[in-house]
């Protein structure tokens, strides 16, 4: 039997691995939503939202969706209309590149204004600490964008904990249900996909991530709507989960 290579990478989502699902469901997304037309207006003049109109506007173009189709039989595409499909857009949780980007900036206002706090799951602040003393690269891979990535973790109820990552990935790197996305993220680490343990709470991701040659685990946290690991190994606590001689985790055989 071959023995695996140790583990020097950890790449982990956030909505139901680190952060609870409710509050990117009852908190964030509601608050983009509430915020999403006085932005616009405001910013709307500035190149990178122009640019990212155009985008969203593209989209609605091609969107074979009912509502995509009735927005543009409208035969206005103003920021109005713009508007409604981005909130649909949130309303139906799309995984739109140039909304994710939206978000973030709407979210950024939001944090500086202390409006929003990050509540990480308790252990999470710890274990980010515990892990990277003991020389794990840890990056993040989540289908927010970026800047969203980095305000929440930039925010949170134990302050910034941003610096503890070198590397941040979004969908621009790929769909996270595709094998080739973690292929990327490989090649970006410069390591080898069997060096990186993924964690998340949705099976294609995990599914693709192992595919792509990586060790992956299943996040079961509270709240967390998929509750089926499959034949997925299962983390419900990461102060279970340690790295002292940068090993394979122990216990790969059973719940952690």
């Amino acid at each position: 039997m071959t023995t695996p290579p140790p583990i020097s990478h950890l790449v982990l989502d956030i909505e139901g691995t680190t952060c609870p699902v409710q509050f990117v469901s009852e908190v964030l997304f509601p608050y983009a939503q509430a915020n999403l037309l006085a932005f616009l207006t405001s910013h709307q003049s500035e190149q990178p939202i122009r640019r990212l109109l155009q985008e969203v506007q593209d989209a609605l173009l091609e969107d074979p969706s009912p509502i995509a189709v009735a927005l543009r039989s409208q035969g206005s595409h103003g920021l109005d209309t713009l508007c409604n499909y981005l909130d649909w857009l949130i309303r139906t949780d799309r995984k739109s590149t140039p909304l994710k980007d939206l978000q973030g900036r709407i979210w950024d206002e939001g944090y500086q204004r202390g409006d929003l706090i990050a509540p990480l799951f308790g252990d999470v602040p710890r274990a980010l600490e515990r892990w990277q003393n003991q020389g794990m690269k840890l990056s993040v891979y989540s289908s927010g964008s970026v800047q969203a990535q980095k305000l929440l973790y930039s925010h949170t109820q134990s302050g910034d904990l941003s610096p503890v990552f070198s590397h941040w990935f979004d969908t621009r790197t790929g769909a996270k249900n595709d094998p080739e996305s973690y292929q990327s993220i490989a090649a970006t680490l410069q390591t080898q996909p069997e060096k990186i343990l993924f964690i998340s709470d949705g099976i294609a991701e995990l599914v693709a991530a192992e595919q792509a040659g990586m060790a992956v685990i299943f996040s079961l946290r509270p709240g967390n709507p998929q509750r089926d690991s499959q034949h997925f190994r299962v983390i419900e606590n990461f102060d279970a989960l340690d790295f002292p001689t940068k090993k394979p985790p122990q216990g790969w055989q059973g719940r952690y």
